[in-house]
């Protein structure tokens, strides 16, 4: 932000000599409402105001001691006195039932002006606006001069229900009644205006108030602030205090929040400085807000400084602390702090339990989100959308859609948040039916998406990987208008680069004008993962070169591109560049990478030591990628060093086992593939079926390896037979080695039926030539099929885009994008 348009060290100033006006008084007049101030307007004589059920009434505190105190009015004849008549008005409005306030207000023959404000007073803040209204309409019938304070309720009442249409009018008839120039009015007028987002009208009538008071300023800056208008916020303090009027406490409050929305942790500090030498520091709003804003401008440690210091804590401080650290990925130190709350005693509130739910959801802990779902229950904190909302997310992070399911089907009153939640939830889980089903009901029900339903569901439709699909949803996403939303366009282009279709993404890229890093990331993946890895690194030198800053996902992104391509020297040299240009410390997943990357270019030995070399314990990832490389090149000694590190940390599936498995059949290592199985067999551990899926005429068929369920199984198995004479013509030479304890022409037909070969029959026989076939396979090709798909490809002249769960692999006439590196 540029000083010359908002100077830092004016910002906030208490050192000038000059002594500001004292502030007009904001205090409003109101009704007279204790006895002696009602027996003094009205001449009422003192054993009336000073009677026993007087004093109670003038000590009532409820309205269970009102309703108890009632009858004794009655019975001591009291009732029809004017005292007692205007008393039972104003309490029954003060306590929320204006219609009893009614009923006391019809009762009373010759009526006092006083009853009529009261009562406006009570519909304006207990019922509906109509209501205040057609009071106030009435008022006039009845020929009784409105006052100053009917216009500031009934603007105030316009004002929380965003009624623009009746606040102009009521607007109107203050100027009608002459208090055009009145400071209390003409301030419920600006609040008006901001409340119903006419931040412009708002600024106008400010403008053009004679006088203006603390109130009044602390209005107008609360208006920016609340409407998003940060920059415009702090200048008005600057303004207001050129104008003699020194911030307070309020006015700190308010604009704290704007300094953490426009980030400016200088501005920020300019202001703590001032709290401090206008010995604020000691308020505990100030200082919440205060840990709030340093939080909110990545500044966590300051935040928790000044939260220790606090002598006293409310329970929207420990809220704030427990957001900070939630909001700055560190849900660790959320759960802490948490629990440090309830040892306190320190009774949570709903804020409370969803800044918990968000932590336990980013740390994928569902025993401590299922503790934090039963302190809800045991605290009877009741279950609003806002908290359901969370817990949905926190369900469905922690692997558990089904609860989240549950508890979104009872919910009553969804939002948009509560779809967006569970579109998400089913997507994350890899439910993408779900997720497009319960979109598609979303709009059904006449809830609009918005760019959080479409983040949520885009990424539902890459998983799919059908290009039809993908089509449909960018058509919606132009229709509704969200083409200039970075993140949605972001979404867009990982889905059309998980469909494959990598030149539609990078054509989607080209047109965004603003661009996150998360965009250039979703493009440099895109690239890697359909085998263009030198696409990649051109797009990543570009990156360097502007105004955003790779992350760590960026370098991910790209070492893991170079590993997909064989660019080991690009991809060492990036990994090199993390730390030394960057300052960013390579996590688990980088290490992995490193791995993969060398241990793909055959370069196992050294991919060994540099795991020995690790500055962390090696995770399953790391020796998931040595194993995966020591299965390629066929090294049973490396092979079964990184399996025993692997079957040490306990996975919970049995892949890695199926792997060690295949590299001793390779090797025709038979009793130690025996061996294997026989343990998988004892751990209870199984292999992931092969399944292939392809999407045909709106409908997705799924194949499983050995499968003859689909209905058109036998001739898919017949044409198979056919086409395997084809391409043996061609060169294709099956590879059985890794099967064993069968004759030739056996092995030969367990190859034919695994589940990619099932999948691509059924889109030969079933499109016209030259249509492209698109296959999705949950595992990775096998050497025999990614050799089988080759040749198909090249003796039916089709292109056949597999994507399998590593990468993208688009075949050819006769060869494919990895150029059998994969």
């Amino acid at each position: 932000m540029s000083s010359q348009l908002l100077p830092v060290t004016p910002l906030l100033s208490i050192t000038n000599t000059k002594t500001p006006s004292p502030p007009i008084s904001t205090k409003l007049p109101s009704p007279p409402t204790t006895f002696h101030q009602l027996s003094q307007r009205s001449h009422i004589p003192s054993h009336v105001y000073k009677h026993p059920s007087a004093i109670l009434l003038e000590l009532c505190i409820s309205m269970r001691e009102l309703h108890q105190i009632f009858p004794h009015i009655i019975k001591n004849g009291l009732y029809n006195e004017h005292l007692f008549q205007t008393k039972l008005v104003s309490l029954f409005c003060k306590y929320g039932s204006p219609i009893e306030a009614a009923r006391v207000f019809d009762s009373v023959g010759d009526k006092l002006d006083v009853f009529y404000h009261t009562l406006l007073k009570g519909y304006a803040k207990n019922s509906s606006l109509g209501d205040a209204i057609s009071f106030f309409c009435r008022m006039k019938h009845d020929a009784v001069a409105p006052v100053v304070y009917n216009f500031t309720y009934l603007l105030k009442a316009c004002g929380d229900n965003a009624d623009l249409r009746r606040g102009r009018e009521i607007h109107g008839s203050l100027i009608t009644n002459g208090f055009a120039t009145n400071l209390f009015a003409m301030t419920g007028v600006v609040n008006l205006y901001a409340k119903c987002r006419q931040i412009d009208d708002a600024y106008k009538m400010f403008d053009r108030m004679p006088e203006r008071d603390l109130v009044s300023w602390n209005t107008i800056v609360a208006a920016y602030a609340q409407n998003g208008l940060a920059k415009r916020a702090l200048e008005l303090v600057i303004r207001m205090q050129e104008e003699g009027q020194r911030p307070d406490s309020i006015t700190l409050v308010t604009v704290l929040p704007a300094v953490a929305d426009f980030g400016s942790l200088l501005i920020g500090k300019s202001i703590h400085a001032y709290v401090i030498r206008a010995s604020f520091d000691s308020l505990v709003n100030i200082s919440t807000a205060l840990l709030d804003m340093y939080s909110k401008c990545g500044s966590v440690g300051t935040a928790r400084s000044i939260f220790n210091k606090m002598n006293h804590k409310t329970v929207v401080s420990w809220n704030s602390m427990i957001g900070a650290y939630a909001q700055n990925e560190d849900p660790e130190e959320a759960m802490v702090i948490f629990q440090k709350m309830l040892d306190e005693g320190i009774e949570p509130t709903n804020v409370t339990i969803m800044e918990a739910l968000h932590a336990c959801a980013d740390l994928g802990d569902l025993e401590q989100g299922k503790f934090v779902h039963k302190l809800l229950d045991q605290l009877n904190l009741g279950y609003d959308v806002s908290v359901v909302n969370s817990l949905i997310s926190m369900y469905s992070k922690c692997k558990r859609v089904d609860i989240a399911a549950k508890l979104f089907r009872v919910l009553k009153g969804k939002t948009v948040v509560s779809w967006n939640a569970m579109i998400l939830g089913f997507a994350q889980n890899g439910r993408v039916s779900e997720a497009l089903s319960h979109f598609c009901e979303m709009q059904s029900q006449n809830i609009k998406p918005d760019s959080f339903t479409m983040v949520s569901v885009i990424p539902a439709l890459a998983e799919l990987s059908v290009t039809r699909q993908a089509k449909w949803i960018h058509g919606l996403v132009v229709r509704k208008c969200f083409d200039k939303n970075v993140f949605v366009m972001t979404a867009l282009v990982d889905m059309y680069a998980k469909c494959g279709a990598v030149h539609t993404a990078r054509k989607l890229f080209d047109m965004m004008d603003d661009r996150h890093v998360t965009t250039w990331n979703s493009m440099i993946d895109g690239y890697g993962t359909n085998g263009l890895g030198k696409a990649a690194v051109e797009l990543f030198n570009e990156m360097k070169k502007g105004i955003i800053k790779p992350n760590d996902i960026t370098f991910l992104c790209v070492i893991s591109a170079c590993s997909h391509s064989g660019l080991v020297e690009d991809g060492r040299r990036y990994f090199a560049s993390m730390k030394e240009d960057y300052g960013l410390e390579p996590a688990m997943d980088h290490y992995g990478a490193m791995v993969d990357l060398l241990g793909r270019a055959g370069q196992l030995n050294e991919a060994w030591d540099f795991i020995q070399k690790m500055p962390m314990e090696p995770g399953i990832t790391v020796f998931g990628a040595m194993l995966g490389a020591c299965r390629i090149h066929k090294n049973v000694e490396l092979g079964e060093k990184a399996a025993d590190k692997i079957f040490e940390l306990n996975p919970v599936e049995g892949g890695y086992h199926v792997l060690l498995a295949n590299i001793y059949s390779t090797a025709s290592l038979w009793d130690k593939v025996a061996k294997v199985r026989t343990t998988m067999e004892r751990k209870g551990l199984k292999k992931t079926p092969g399944c292939s899926l392809v999407d045909l005429r709106n409908q997705i068929h799924t194949f499983y390896s050995g499968s003859t369920s689909h209905p058109q199984s036998k001739r898919i198995y017949t044409y198979l037979e056919t086409l395997g004479d084809e391409i043996k013509a061609a060169g294709y030479v099956p590879d059985t080695n890794s099967i064993h304890d069968v004759e030739d022409d056996v092995k030969e037909q367990l190859l034919n039926s695994h589940s990619e070969k099932l999948a691509i029959a059924f889109g030969l026989l079933n499109t016209t030539p030259g249509t492209t076939i698109h296959i999705r396979k949950n595992l990775r090709v096998c050497g025999d099929c990614h050799n089988a798909t080759k040749y198909i490809s090249l003796v039916t002249g089709r292109e056949i885009i597999v994507r399998d769960m590593h990468r993208f692999h688009h075949f050819k006439n006769g060869t494919c994008s990895c150029g059998d590196y994969w």
